[in-house]
């Protein structure tokens, strides 16, 4: 074997051995909750950005993933937990994807000169559609319940609240760039696009650890 093959087999070697660990589970499943927990404590309590609808379903994709973390965390070495996370986090990655690219589109037709750029644009209603019927904006309602228009990423402070320095400040920035920006001065990167990034990132993580298994098994 040449030394490629030798450092192929190791590495594969060692991924096929962490699926069958509880750590990579718990980060990818910390990861996603700490996302919804961000989006909603920060940005819609704190600087006041309401979701909108495609925002909430992104929220759902990534509970779906850390949902789906829980089954090898209980027991990572049997082959229904790993192959039940493995269906719901390709699942929630992929319907995170979807909608994260669904949220792309309105964003730059919100943003757009052209004024018959959202001419038929859909996917943005006060009134959400989950899949498998669940009612979740009922259920939790502060969470699930899209209050805002899509694309536009703005604060929305109630008349009368007193804003710290530090909220007023952010809120100025976010408002100067026409939205929610990873970098708002240059505005690179829209918060659908930060999304697409990381449903997509998880994507390759879920097929990364279930295709090393097979290749060891290729391998040996």
């Amino acid at each position: 074997m040449s030394w490629y093959d030798d450092f192929k087999a190791a590495s594969v070697d060692s991924i096929a051995r962490w699926r069958l660990m509880r750590w990579p589970w718990v980060v990818i499943a910390f990861l996603s909750c700490l996302l919804v927990l961000i989006a909603h404590n920060v940005f819609q309590v704190w600087l006041y950005m309401k979701p909108c609808e495609q925002c909430v379903y992104i929220r759902y994709a990534f509970l779906v993933m850390a949902l789906g973390c829980i089954f090898p965390i209980i027991c990572p070495k049997s082959l229904i937990m790993r192959l039940i996370a493995y269906v719901m986090g390709a699942y929630g990655a992929i319907y995170g994807m979807v909608c994260s690219v669904k949220l792309m589109k309105i964003h730059k037709a919100v943003h757009s000169d052209d004024p018959m750029a959202f001419f038929g644009m859909q996917g943005c209603s006060l009134e959400p559609h989950y899949p498998f019927g669940l009612p979740l904006e009922k259920w939790a309602p502060d969470w699930f319940l899209p209050t805002g228009d899509c694309g536009y990423d703005n604060s929305d402070v109630p008349i009368g609240t007193v804003l710290s320095p530090l909220q007023q400040s952010i809120i100025e920035m976010y408002d100067n760039a026409g939205g929610w920006y990873l970098i708002p001065p240059v505005k690179f990167m829209s918060m659908a696009e930060c999304c697409l990034l990381a449903f997509g990132v998880a994507l390759a993580l879920f097929l990364i650890l279930a295709g090393c298994g097979l290749m060891r098994r290729h391998i040996r």
